[in-house]
């Protein structure tokens, strides 16, 4: 059974920041290849989204929770629920990945479904 796959806000917001600086400083032709490009591998996830690497951020400290995949330079760090995928976060693996994997998934409003007080409680002493 294939797996439905959902982009959160902020994840959303990346590909279109993403577009958005492509276009700008190369061409939106440029900016739309990659766009289809990054949707085409997300969408991939429909089927196994389990063959994803773990975040190398978070394997360090034993969590296991979050898997990625890459169009590169671009890391796309997503969630696997149940029968759902949660794109969680589209950005350029350049990036101090550190504090932005901090933000992102302890925030509330970008929390994945369902993670508990104490998996938000382990993920934030571990990204300390």
């Amino acid at each position: 059974m294939p797996f439905l796959v959902q982009l959160t806000d902020d994840a959303a917001r990346d590909l279109e920041e993403v577009c958005s600086y492509i276009a700008e400083h190369d061409t939106p032709r440029s900016a739309d290849l990659v766009l289809d490009q990054v949707e085409e591998t997300i969408c991939s996830r429909t089927e196994f989204p389990q063959r994803g690497t773990y975040p190398r951020e978070l394997l360090k400290f034993g969590i296991r929770e979050f898997r990625e995949i890459f169009f590169k330079p671009y890391r796309i760090i997503y969630r696997v629920k149940e029968n759902d995928v949660h794109v969680l976060v589209i950005a350029d693996g350049r990036r101090d990945m550190h504090t932005l994997l901090q933000r992102r998934l302890l925030e509330a409003d970008s929390q994945p479904p369902n993670m508990s007080s104490k998996e938000q409680e382990w993920l934030s002493t571990a990204l300390d």
